[in-house]
């Protein structure tokens, strides 16, 4: 299945940048950005998951592993 993610635009034209004009400049920017691009995606495949988990053991795994990813303390759960 071919999927497509969405960039920031600034992201974008750093990248262009970087790899077209080879500015090193804006490698700490991409960096940056595409790390939290990366956890961006893992936090939406583990909700995903949470939502539509076949069992109610597997649910509360998956919702366990995204409150996880996400930081809320476990005395803020209920």
């Amino acid at each position: 299945m071919k999927r497509n993610v969405q960039l920031p635009y600034e992201l974008f034209v750093a990248l262009i940048k970087f790899h077209l004009f080879q500015d090193d400049d804006y490698a700490d920017e991409i960096a940056t950005g595409l790390e939290q691009k990366l956890d961006a995606l893992v936090r939406h495949e583990l909700y995903a998951k949470y939502k539509t988990a076949p069992t109610e053991e597997e649910r509360e795994k998956a919702r366990q592993e995204y409150l996880d990813e996400r930081g809320v303390r476990e005395s803020f759960r209920w």
